[in-house]
């Protein structure tokens, strides 16, 4: 009789924790489907919309760039662009870094930037650094470059003064963006340079619109807290031949690594 209902009772226990398990079993389904999990394009998995605003752990020196053919790398043979080249040059010195996101596009301006800060996944990658690089405006002004080299009638400095005038003010709200969507990451800003100060035809209007725009970007930054802005202009001025690819537009490889190495003495300015 003993025996019997020891048997009865370890079945009734067995039955119980089957049960159970089953009913976790379900709820998590039930949970999967409610809020799947997404895989991002770099091949890191993350999470569905739901959670895009749970903070992530990360640290100060993961990159994520966004921006134009610069924050692309666009010129450069190895691909690197000074994004990739910041992070081995951390890394060479023995500080911890690794880029996370690269979200340039060739021919971005800040008009088409703009929409994109909105979109869920941009916000997520921008959510992954403890460093944002940013490379705009060179497409609002020069046009990607092409264009300005072949058109038969060059812009006058009116022309290229109402282009800041409404860049800069786009500019502005690209980086209130930038901070709101990350307000712990370092935002740097990779100022302009005039890709054709050694054309005799562009070289003062092109120094002044960018001189501006260096100026009005500065004066936005200093409003961000940890904000740094990389000079570029003297660069490319001074060595365009060194430091220019052969489209006569973006930097190369060597020029992208005098970009990095300017990054790394500014960061190490504010440490």
């Amino acid at each position: 009789m003993n025996t019997t209902s020891r048997i009865w009772r370890a079945a009734g226990l067995i039955s119980a924790v089957s049960t159970l398990l089953l009913l976790c079993g379900f709820i998590y389904a039930v949970r999967d489907v409610i809020y799947p999990v997404t895989s991002e394009p770099n091949g890191a998995g993350s999470p569905g919309d739901h959670s895009l605003n749970v903070p992530l752990q990360v640290s100060a020196m993961d990159v994520t760039a966004i921006g134009d053919s610069l924050a692309k790398g666009t010129g450069d043979d190895t691909g690197k662009g000074f994004a990739k080249r910041t992070v081995e040059i951390l890394k060479k010195q023995g500080t911890e870094s690794k880029l996370v996101n690269n979200l340039g596009i060739n021919g971005l301006t800040t008009k088409k930037l703009l929409p994109m800060l909105d979109e869920p996944g941009v916000q997520y990658a921008l959510k992954q650094a403890g460093m944002i690089m940013l490379s705009i405006g060179a497409n609002d002004l020069f046009e990607g470059g092409e264009p300005l080299q072949t058109r038969t009638e060059l812009p006058s400095e009116a022309e290229l003064n109402a282009k800041v005038k409404s860049a800069t003010e786009n500019l502005s709200e690209i980086l209130a963006k930038l901070h709101d969507i990350n307000p712990q990451a370092r935002i740097v800003y990779i100022s302009l340079y005039n890709p054709f100060s050694d054309m005799k035809e562009l070289k003062n209007a092109g120094d002044k619109a960018v001189a501006q725009w260096n100026s009005i970007a500065a004066e936005t930054m200093s409003s961000i807290d940890g904000g740094l802005v990389v000079p570029t202009f003297d660069l490319f001025t001074l060595q365009a031949g060194r430091y220019l690819s052969g489209d006569h537009f973006h930097p190369n490889g060597t020029g992208y690594q005098a970009i990095a190495e300017r990054i790394v003495q500014g960061i190490g300015v504010q440490e």
